[in-house]
């Protein structure tokens, strides 16, 4: 009988909050880190939620959506394995009026609501990275408010992209034009259009169900500076990914 391949769980320093602790900091919360499958569409908390673990991203991308009474909704952030997802556990609010929803599969590591805080009340580098963590956060969500306003389908369409392509580290997504103009919030009509005219332009291709990434200069040229400004700050905040071999 054949025996099943063992997969071997991922590092969690692949996220990039818990790649930038101090050795004895990650040592003391490893033991409690549960490995969690992202799947696909997975409401991870929905608004007002009581949110009872911090996730770690490793791979996937997990949406923050705002949803309107009319039943209306649209992406406010994008997290991937820089960041973290349950902002409200530390900052002492409790909950979010937005929801979380996963965008692409992926896993995550959580830490229960009671051990962040306990972790957070003293005041280490787990502390400093939340916060720095944060402030970013706040101007992914400050900068897409002002780009969804001000800005055209297309570069909208072109910043979500890059910022999806870059939390992905790949140049192919699986997923569809309709997922996409709910995450942004507009027509699919205008979202099947612009990917058209990229897509004959040759600056992706698309495919039933997928997206790739052909040119991604001439995809940031098309772009609004929200997606520079974000990257830009996010650099400057958040500690640089570690290679590891």
């Amino acid at each position: 009988m054949t025996k099943p391949i063992q997969i071997a769980a991922p590092d969690p320093r692949q996220n990039q909050i818990l790649a930038a602790l101090p050795k004895a900091e990650y040592e003391r919360i490893l033991p409690d880190l549960e490995l969690v499958a992202m799947p696909l569409g997975w409401t991870m908390s929905e608004s007002g939620d009581h949110v009872r673990y911090l996730h770690f991203p490793v791979s996937g991308i997990v949406s923050l959506i705002y949803a309107l009474e009319d039943g209306s909704s649209s992406e406010i952030a994008l997290v991937g394995n820089e960041g973290l997802v349950g902002i409200s556990i530390y900052m002492g609010g409790d909950s979010l009026p937005s929801s979380t929803e996963v965008q692409s599969a992926g896993q995550a590591y959580r830490l229960s609501r009671k051990l962040m805080k306990q972790e957070f009340e003293q005041g280490g580098q787990l502390q400093h990275l939340a916060l720095l963590y944060t402030q970013a956060l706040i101007c992914q969500t400050s900068q897409m408010a002002v780009c969804n306003r001000h800005h055209s389908v297309e570069q909208q369409f072109s910043r979500w992209l890059l910022m999806s392509f870059d939390r992905l580290h790949s140049d192919k997504m699986m997923i569809t034009q309709e997922q996409i103009s709910h995450l942004l919030g507009v027509r699919r009509e205008s979202v099947t259009q612009t990917a058209g005219k990229l897509h004959k332009e040759g600056l992706i291709t698309k495919a039933r169900g997928s997206i790739s990434m052909l040119d991604r200069g001439q995809l940031e040229a098309r772009a609004c500076e929200c997606y520079a400004a974000v990257k830009e700050e996010c650099e400057r905040l958040l500690p640089p990914p570690k290679t590891r071999h």
